[in-house]
């Protein structure tokens, strides 16, 4: 019964994420502790209490790595026999990393923590944005944005989510200014994102030198089974690849949707740690079932079938 295991990416975080399982797992409670002490910040107060930090980039990225975590860490006694791969959305390919034993729980911690920061600080002085369009095919928004492109305006596609389902991201200005003529072209919505920075795009190049070297300090080469890569949609196993993938994926769109459809006949199912988002997209993009595990009584439900 081989699994694919799906991490989700920045988006899926909110107030009293992990909660369940930290209140219900000693196991849970001490890598929360470590985080905490990791990051120096409270992060039981950042997942469980109402707060504004919890969407700045920074802290939102080690907030789901941490609870994508502990979910694996409380099944995999179950799976680690059955697992075929790990794909991540975005910042999940670093939960996917850290599952597979390329990153230990506190450097992935760092790296995540210290990769948003530097996204920030990228985009701080770019009023940069990003907006999710439905309903237009992928050529379409493509020929739209080179065009756009080709008039001085920064507008990318960067996530591809799903048939009808894609991501934009650039210039916050130049993208609310295309809002109404996306439309004109036939989307059902296009809608600007709560973010504050700029995700897979040129606007990130800055930051690819420093986030390399990060990488090279963190990343080991030991992967207990291989990685999905953003980049390319296909799989990898070994440092020397890590290192050239991830720096690309800062600038290089997310083909999630490709991954998913790309690698469906390896596996029998995908099982989704901490989140319930990817579960939504891969309704659309594969036959097999994706169990989505966020709650302890999920988990020891889980655990419990045959």
């Amino acid at each position: 019964m081989s699994k694919a295991l799906i991490f989700p990416g920045q988006g899926s975080q909110s107030i009293g994420m992990g909660k369940d399982l930290f209140e219900n797992s000693t196991e849970v409670k001490r890598y929360f502790e470590q985080a905490s002490e990791i990051l120096k910040e409270d992060m039981i107060k950042l997942c469980f209490e109402e707060n504004e930090k919890l969407n700045l980039t920074q802290y939102t990225q080690p907030a789901i790595l941490l609870v994508s975590y502990s979910v694996f860490s409380l099944i995999l006694p179950k799976i680690k026999d059955k697992i075929s791969f790990g794909l991540g959305h975005s910042l999940g390919e670093f939960s996917a990393l850290c599952a597979s034993g390329a990153l230990s729980f506190e450097q992935a911690i760092s790296l995540v923590s210290k990769r948003g920061y530097l996204m920030e600080e990228s985009c701080k002085s770019k009023a940069a944005g990003m907006m999710v369009v439905l309903g237009l095919e992928d050529n379409i928004l493509e020929e739209f944005c080179a065009k756009k492109r080709n008039r001085g305006l920064k507008v990318w596609c960067a996530n591809y989510n799903g048939d009808g389902q894609m991501v934009l991201a650039g210039s916050r200005e130049d993208l609310s200014t295309l809002e109404v003529e996306i439309k004109g072209l036939g989307a059902k919505r296009a809608l600007m994102l709560p973010m504050s920075v700029a995700s897979h795009c040129p606007i990130l190049e800055g930051m690819c030198a420093d986030f390399r070297v990060l990488l090279e300090e963190a990343l080991g080469d030991s992967f207990a089974f291989p990685i999905i890569s953003n980049v390319n949609a296909k799989p990898y196993g070994s440092k020397a690849q890590a290192l050239d993938l991830l720096a690309k994926q800062l600038v290089s769109p997310v083909l999630y949707k490709q991954s998913i459809r790309g690698n469906d006949a390896e596996i029998e199912g995908f099982i989704e740690c901490g989140g319930n988002v990817l579960k939504g997209l891969n309704k659309r993009l594969s036959q097999k079932e994706t169990i989505s595990l966020q709650t302890y009584a999920e988990i020891q439900d889980f655990l419990q079938k045959d």
